[in-house]
């Protein structure tokens, strides 16, 4: 049997964990899918719904036609903003109940948040990427050795 394991690597739980990430991700597409924002102005002459594909279904009212141009325009401008905020709204949710603390979404929200995982991140790949190195350079030195 071979070890799997070098130094800190424990190469059977990296994969583990890339599997359930892959299988985390998998749920949430099928999930976001499914989602639908949905929202409806004060006076209910302008509903809309808004998916992943973007606007999917606009509903004017008859009585939306007694508006100006202008303000039937800036009604529904803001009601397909409200439905797709909502449509965000909901995957937030979803990806918190989903990865928790992982959550990809909340980067978005925080470019500079995002960027410091990131540069962490590529840290602990270094780090790593050295560790493993380092020792498959000493078992090279060992068997020529």
């Amino acid at each position: 049997m071979i070890d799997r394991e070098f130094g800190a690597l424990d190469f059977d739980k990296i994969l583990k964990n890339a599997d359930q990430q892959m299988s985390r991700v998998a749920e949430m597409h099928t999930f976001v899918s499914q989602l639908i924002g949905r929202a409806e102005d004060e006076d209910g002459l302008v509903t809309a719904e808004f998916a992943g594909g973007g606007l999917k279904e606009l509903i004017l009212h008859p009585k939306a036609m007694r508006l100006t141009s202008g303000e039937l325009a800036e009604r529904i401008k803001d009601t397909v903003a409200e439905a797709a905020a909502d449509l965000r709204r909901q995957m937030n949710e979803g990806m918190e109940e989903a990865f928790g603390e992982d959550n990809p979404m909340r980067l978005g929200n925080d470019p500079e948040g995002a960027m410091q995982q990131v540069r962490q991140a590529e840290a602990a790949y270094n780090r790593t990427f050295e560790d493993l190195m380092g020792q498959l350079d000493r078992i090279r030195n060992r068997m020529e050795g």
